[in-house]
């Protein structure tokens, strides 16, 4: 099988990540799977694709869970002798109103977004082929969350030397912050899933450079991106795009031509290349 192209779109059982799914599926000239925690929902949505004539495949993937990824890791490595395109779609938002503890969100929101986003990254970035394409789904509500930060919190996230420990320390610090209520005092911001997409961009930022020195030769790109805001379970009726729409950029660079050398390492909204 290891001649088949294979592409996998994490947390893909709705939202965004089921309408990302569902492109590749036209789009993309291989076997795609379709993730989901829960393998009722990720097989529910693969039959939702099968009745429109798409053909997906389902694996079980709970980002929380290092067990479940290696699981997938081992299962692409056997079966197809790595990956060619990974979509880190997964993520969690609290709603506004959530009564929750701030502290408490902002380690659930991180453990997720953040450190569960890292792990997939950590186990299934070394199987990526050559010319692979791998997208990490971030947010314009990072960019906002990073304009919130005080200048020496801006200055670290925007350099262009920042190690992966380095963001991971900071990760880790803001959560520490708000369980002793003084992130605000040490210059965060008020938003939990704002933070926790400032670390997806830079990590992303963080892995293309290390792409550039580790395997220069191998045409890899990966990008950040924000599908903008989309009419799902986590945004809400409100909101301004389809699902289909917000999948726009995501599959975009997930798809981009072998002959493309860039856009690498940057943040991308509208399939526009944003100043980070």
């Amino acid at each position: 099988m290891s001649n088949v192209p294979v592409a996998v779109v994490t947390g893909s059982n709705k939202g965004i990540g089921f309408a990302i799914a569902r492109a590749l599926c036209k789009q993309f000239p291989g076997d795609v799977y379709l993730t989901a925690r829960d393998p009722g929902r990720g097989q529910e949505a693969v039959a939702k694709l099968q009745e429109e004539g798409l053909r997906a495949q389902f694996h079980q993937l709970d980002i929380d869970d290092l067990q479940s990824i290696r699981a997938l890791r081992d299962f692409l490595k056997e079966k197809y002798g790595g990956l060619n395109v990974l979509v880190n779609n997964a993520g969690i938002a609290f709603k506004v109103r959530d009564t929750t503890p701030f502290a408490i969100q902002a380690e659930v929101t991180l453990k997720t977004n953040f450190f569960g986003t890292r792990n997939v990254c950590t186990e299934l970035l070394p199987l990526v082929k050559p010319y692979g394409r791998v997208v990490n789904v971030s947010s314009m509500a990072g960019s906002s969350a990073l304009r919130g930060c005080s200048q020496e919190l801006q200055q670290k996230f925007r350099s262009n030397t920042i190690t992966e420990d380095e963001l991971v320390k900071l990760m880790t610090k803001f959560v520490e912050d708000t369980k002793k209520s003084v992130h605000e005092k040490e210059g965060w911001p008020n938003s939990a899933y704002g933070v926790s997409k400032i670390g997806v961009t830079v990590l992303s930022r963080i892995q293309a450079r290390m792409l550039n020195e580790q395997r220069k030769g191998d045409h890899i790109l990966l990008n950040a991106c924000c599908p903008g805001w989309v009419r799902t379970d986590m945004a809400g009726p409100k909101a301004t795009k389809s699902p289909d729409e917000g999948a726009e950029t995501p599959v975009y660079l997930a798809l981009l031509p072998s002959d493309a050398d860039g856009p690498h390492g940057q943040f991308v909204s509208d399939k526009t290349v944003q100043t980070w």
